[in-house]
């Protein structure tokens, strides 16, 4: 074979190569994604259901990553999607604290933000709650206790936005816990413990023992068919109505149509009976926001969080 053959071969083999590239639909390979907290909660049990779905419409596999810890920052699950290719590979399923708190923290890979929503799909039943033989069954009781004893707070993270909102309304009531504390599970066993009085989860970490626990409070703004009698935070102080949302984001680079191959099951898939009997039996919200509602949302979050920082600095 001549040179001129042998470059000419060379060169149709590129040219071939790179028009199949450029005609390579997503996703080409597997898909990654994210969940920055431990297994078990809604927002770990509806990414593994799109992520189901995800493959079976498109062939490839997609596996659910939990990279947990860092509920204060540094948050490495986002930070793990945020240095990720811009290509769809890899995807975050992301609560409010992601794209609200995180750009705050000081952290350099989420500051400047560099996710973009492609949905919230799900709201969680988040809540204060203590156990059930505690000397107080309300707010108003907890406050009036804790004037004169130690009360200690669980959290998932001092900067978390259901943390902030729990020192918020303490404030707003005339209270103060004597100390506070981080886990990265709260659930029956962190009361049963007694390592804390009061914690702020997800019902969903607290359904195996909703009976031998109190619900003080639901954070948001509409109460928890689960536990109708107790009052949401926004009842008891209007100025700290806050919903907590989960959902999926990519960074900000990535293509449209790879954006949009991805809502396209992820839409499906919250909308599904098996989605929807999920949200029945936990109380929880699950929908479809679209992507621009959600940056709006976030704005709102911003503005609230700040209102709520600078309260608890006075």
């Amino acid at each position: 074979m001549s040179i001129l053959t042998k470059t000419f071969a060379a060169t149709a083999l590129a040219l071939a190569v790179m028009s199949g590239a450029a005609l390579a639909e997503y996703p080409e390979g597997p898909v990654e994604f994210v969940v920055p907290w431990p297994p078990g909660d809604l927002e770990d049990v509806l990414t593994r259901m799109i992520a189901e779905d995800f493959q079976e419409a498109y062939g490839v596999p997609a596996a659910v990553v939990n990279r947990p810890g860092g509920g204060g920052g540094p948050f490495p699950g986002a930070i793990e999607v945020a240095n990720a290719p811009a290509d769809g590979s890899v995807i975050g399923s992301f609560i409010i604290a992601i794209p609200v708190v995180g750009p705050q923290l000081g952290i350099p890979e989420l500051d400047p933000d560099p996710f973009v929503p492609l949905g919230n799909f799900l709201t969680y039943p988040f809540v204060i709650a203590t156990s059930g033989d505690a000397p107080y069954q309300t707010m108003e009781e907890l406050a009036a206790h804790a004037a004169d004893n130690g009360v200690v707070l669980g959290h998932f993270g001092a900067p978390l936005v259901p943390t902030q909102v729990t020192l918020g309304l303490a404030q707003e009531m005339g209270f103060s816990f004597a100390a506070d504390a981080a886990f990265d599970a709260l659930d029956c066993n962190t009361l049963a413990s007694g390592d804390v009085d009061v914690i702020n989860t997800t019902l969903q970490l607290i359904l195996p023992c909703l009976d031998d626990v109190t619900v003080l409070a639901s954070i948001g703004s509409e109460r928890i068919p689960l536990t109708p009698d107790a009052p949401t935070v926004a009842e008891i102080a209007p100025d700290l109505n806050v919903a907590l949302w989960n959902g999926l984001f990519v960074h900000r680079d990535t293509p449209q149509d790879v954006r949009d191959a991805i809502i396209a099951v992820a839409q499906e898939t919250v909308m599904s009976d098996r989605a929807q009997s999920l949200a029945a039996e936990t109380g929880a919200a699950v929908y479809w926001q679209p992507a621009d509602e959600v940056e709006a949302q976030i704005q709102t979050d911003i503005e609230t969080l700040n209102r709520i920082g600078e309260m608890l600095s006075q």
